[in-house]
């Protein structure tokens, strides 16, 4: 009797069909001798990675200057599909676990259990969630290489290759003919944009996950959680973005991007509603004839203004027609153009979403009471969910800008209204008495007669394009306001001073001031002062009643750039430390405090597990509310798949009811390992910033021996890749920094420190604390995963860029010992455990990919080499980034 593969078999058949698919496409279209030598190189990159000889190095170096220009590209862009499919193979598997387990073993209903298990009814359950947060925020951050065409044909491959692994064997030739011609499609499509990414694109992009995924699947999580619980559940689940209106060092987002954000969003779901209702009145066709209605339906039904004799005796059909009619009537405000479908009679136009739902549950609780607890589950439960969920807005948009833009500008409206000559000049304790009585008084600042600065003029247009959305969509389509490079509490109200200028911040009244600034503590040294700041922040006495009548002071807080400054552990300390001691300042101040977690794909950026980093927080963090930036090429990564977006919403949601509800914190938890880790943090933050600040010439290896400069002209985001044309570390912008170090397979960002930091620690105590402790062993899990996805040998061949010598082996060898300590020390740590033995699937999904990704940087170091030596030859050029592709595609989280 033969036994079902292991997943590990199924996907190694998987791959291979690909493979076998990939290349039969590639022996037709560019003919064997192409192929040939595309495998030919392969092997060669294989041999050179198990054996790393010099012979093996030379071999590989000849195949890869032998290449024509032409051919190199056929090589790049081939492995780039190939990648692309290993990706699709390994969803697969994901898609397979989650059936045959009926859901993510992290599943929301799986947190249920476990919090019934300790004690917490249901009803205590549904209780807690009315007062929680969980938001994925979709962000537009550059480390997305792909093209949005490929992403949908790389969706379409998914999609029938699931048909594929479903169907019968009698069916599975016919869609193998359907999966080969998409493939087909896929190595057809150019990879690579033609010109750079608009913020336009950007937004586009992102409404395209809300179709796919959010839109669809949200309203399903809370009808099983509904199911588990027995009752209703608050809408705490909800999605936030950054695209369209975070303006932080990028000039082509305006208040005209910012209307186009919503106008697209609103298109999107106000056309989702229109036909989700169409649909319902041809479902509801019951017949008076045959049921009774609720007084409340009747009436909906009677002022529906439908008066069609065939529908006389079919309310629902009637009111459904007067839903449909007056959301129509909404739809040209909202969106910017008519309803697809006419309306077959007038309505007024909805006010706001709110009164749509009351609309929709006077329709379903007619149903609940004459037909039973049937349609509390549904199309029609769907709808409803999705209004309360999406609004007209579908997505909350934050602000973001630098504050040093906000102290120009009101520096800049002071002055020309005679307030004050030079506010810039004055100290903090000025500054904050100033801002505090302007905050006082309702007279804005701003005159149409006053001669204001460009950069004055831009910002004050985004706050008066803020105020039309909020008055459009409602109060939820922007709630929050956030600053970067907070240092101080001046830095927080100048903000609330701007927004008095346009109406969203009314001194003393806080239900019209809806938006809440947030402050973002980036650096390290922000982060270590940042309690002192919002202690005095919080006892303002201008702004206690506003903070005290929202009940939650939100504080970002940012994994990249804490990171660049200090190393991935001391990064991540700090971190920990500050929300530690940032909870007990907002308690002290009668308020809850809600984290926002500025985090990337990259563990130099804050990636790895978003399930175990939610439960790694310090007791009391969470709270029920948390707030998770979703960025790069991980956005794609998670919700371009609906069942995989899914997953991914109720893991964040159901670590978040379980660090919150779910563990009762010991007083040991932080005392046990707070001492080693202040040891572990100064040590690592002493040896990063040894090689990355205080060694001669660092940032000219960094230059040389990655493909930052290349990464420039990628076109892969809106915003540039540095603050300034400096071409300092510091002024590097920390998302460019760690794609660079990921292409050249070093991942510098995620391990550096740690090595040396451990060589003067208790290994065998940092082995119990890593089994005790779940900071410590997160931490942990995420180093080994980026140091299972880095190359030392890969990275020594990218080393061999750098024109002087003596500088790459100064450099070089630094980091080489360290990588060689930080490896043996998470070895000890792990009491000899391998990863491959702890994880096995994440060794396996490494393994399939080397040979590819190896094969990938070999060819970039070539292209690299010769794109400086040779000028701007535009093929030379296309092939670099085509190999940035190819990587960033097969490492999944380099950005």
């Amino acid at each position: 009797m033969a036994h079902a593969p292991t997943p590990a078999m199924q996907l190694r058949a998987d791959v291979r069909l690909f493979g076998d698919i990939l290349g039969r496409i590639l022996r037709d279209e560019e003919g064997e001798a192409v192929f040939g030598a595309i495998e030919q190189i392969r092997q060669a990159s294989v041999a050179y990675h198990r054996e790393g000889t010099p012979e093996r190095a030379a071999r590989l170096d000849a195949l890869l200057r032998d290449l024509s220009l032409p051919d190199a590209l056929r090589f790049a862009h081939s492995f780039v599909c190939f990648s692309q499919l290993i990706n699709i193979a390994e969803d697969q598997e994901a898609r397979r676990r989650l059936r045959e387990e009926g859901g993510s073993a992290r599943s929301l209903t799986g947190a249920v259990e476990r919090l019934g298990r300790a004690g917490m009814t249901p009803d205590a359950v549904r209780r807690a969630l009315a007062e929680c947060l969980v938001m994925p925020v979709i962000t537009a951050h550059p480390s997305e290489v792909r093209r949005k065409s490929v992403i949908d044909a790389v969706s379409r491959i998914a999609e029938t290759f699931d048909a594929h692994d479903r169907a019968p064997p009698e069916r599975r030739t016919e869609i193998q003919t359907q999966l080969t011609r998409q493939i087909l499609l896929l190595w057809a499509t150019r990879q690579l944009r033609q010109s750079s990414l608009r913020v336009a694109d950007e937004i586009d992009n992102a409404v395209s996950f809300f179709e796919r995924t959010f839109i669809g699947q949200l309203p399903r999580v809370y009808g099983d959680l509904e199911a588990a619980l027995g009752g209703d559940v608050a809408s705490f689940l909800r999605v936030g973005s950054w695209v369209g209106g975070d303006r932080d060092g990028n000039p082509n987002v305006t208040a005209e991007t910012l209307r186009l954000a919503f106008l697209a969003q609103a298109r999107l779901i106000v056309g989702h509603y229109l036909a989700e209702i169409h649909a319902l009145g041809a479902e509801l066709s019951l017949s008076t004839g045959h049921v009774s209605v609720t007084p409340a339906l009747a009436d909906l039904a009677e002022r529906s203004g439908d008066s069609a004799a065939p529908r006389r005796d079919e309310p629902y059909r009637r009111a459904l027609t007067g839903v449909y009619a007056r959301l129509a009537a909404a739809a040209p405000g909202l969106t910017g153009a008519p309803a697809a479908r006419p309306a077959a009679v007038d309505g007024a136009p909805y006010p706001t979403a709110e009164a749509l739902r009351a609309d929709l549950e006077i329709i379903q609780a007619s149903l609940i009471v004459h037909h039973g607890e049937t349609f509390r589950r549904g199309r029609l439960a769907d709808l409803i969910r999705a209004v309360d969920c999406f609004g007209f807005h579908l997505a909350t948009v934050d602000l973001r800008q630098n504050s040093d833009v906000h102290e120009r500008v009101v520096a800049d409206l002071l002055r020309v209204a005679g307030v004050c000559d030079d506010y810039l000049a004055l100290d903090e304790s000025a500054r904050v008495a100033l801002l505090e009585r302007e905050l006082g008084v309702l007279r804005p600042l701003a005159s149409p007669l006053g001669q204001y600065a460009a950069e004055t003029l831009g910002e004050l247009a985004v706050l008066r394009a803020a105020a039309e959305v909020s008055a459009r969509y409602g109060m939820r389509a922007i709630d929050t306001y956030v600053i970067s490079k907070t240092t101080s509490v001046s830095d927080l109200l100048e903000v609330y001073a701007l927004l008095k200028e346009v109406g969203l911040y009314a001194p003393g009244d806080p239900d019209r001031s809806p938006i809440v600034v947030a402050p973002l503590f980036e650096t390290i040294a922000d982060l270590e002062a940042a309690p002192a700041t919002m202690r005095a922040f919080l006892a303002s006495p201008v702004l206690r009643g506003h903070v005290a009548a929202r009940g939650v002071q939100e504080i970002m807080i940012g994994y990249s750039d804490s990171n660049k400054d200090g190393s991935y552990l001391t990064s991540i300390w700090s971190l920990h430390e500050a929300q530690r001691e940032l909870k007990d300042v907002a308690g002290g101040a009668g308020v809850a405090v809600q984290f926002f977690h500025g985090r990337g794909g990259a563990v130099g950026r804050g990636g790895g597990s978003s399930f175990e980093a939610i439960l790694a927080q310090p007791a009391g963090a969470v709270a029920g509310r948390i707030r998770i930036t979703e960025q790069g090429e991980v956005v794609a990564n998670k919700y371009a798949d609906p069942a995989i977006g899914r997953e991914n919403l109720e893991t964040m949601a159901a670590a978040t009811l379980l660090a919150s509800f779910g563990r009762a914190p010991r007083a040991d938890d932080h005392a046990a390992g707070a001492a080693a880790m202040a040891e572990l943090s100064a040590a690592s933050m002493r040896a990063y910033r040894a090689l990355v600040y205080e060694t001669a010439g660092f940032a000219q290896f960094f230059r040389e021996a990655t493909p930052i400069g290349e990464i420039s002209s990628l076109n892969i985001g809106s915003r540039p890749a540095s603050r300034t044309r400096s071409t300092r570390i510091d002024d590097l912008r920390a998302i460019p920094w760690v794609f660079s170090w990921s292409q050249a397979r070093v991942m510098l960002p995620g391990w550096y420190g740690f090595g040396s930091a451990a060589a003067r620690a208790d290994l065998a105590a940092l082995a119990d604390l890593a089994e005790s402790w779940p900071f410590f062993a997160a931490a942990l899990d995420n180093m080994e995963m980026v140091m299972a996805k880095a190359d030392i040998s890969v990275a020594r061949r990218y080393a061999g860029l750098v024109a002087d010598p003596g500088l790459r082996r100064t450099v070089f060898s630094a980091i080489e010992a360290e990588f060689a300590r930080t490896s043996d020390a998470v070895a000890a740590i792990r009491r000899g455990r391998p990863l491959a033995d702890r994880q096995p699937e994440l060794a396996a999904h490494i393994r399939y990919r080397r040979p590819y990704l190896e094969a990938l940087n070999h060819l970039q170091i070539e292209l690299i080499a010769r794109h400086r030596e040779g000028g701007d030859d535009p093929q030379v050029r296309e092939g670099v980034l085509l190999t940035m592709n190819g990587i960033a595609t097969g490492l999944r989280n380099s950005g």
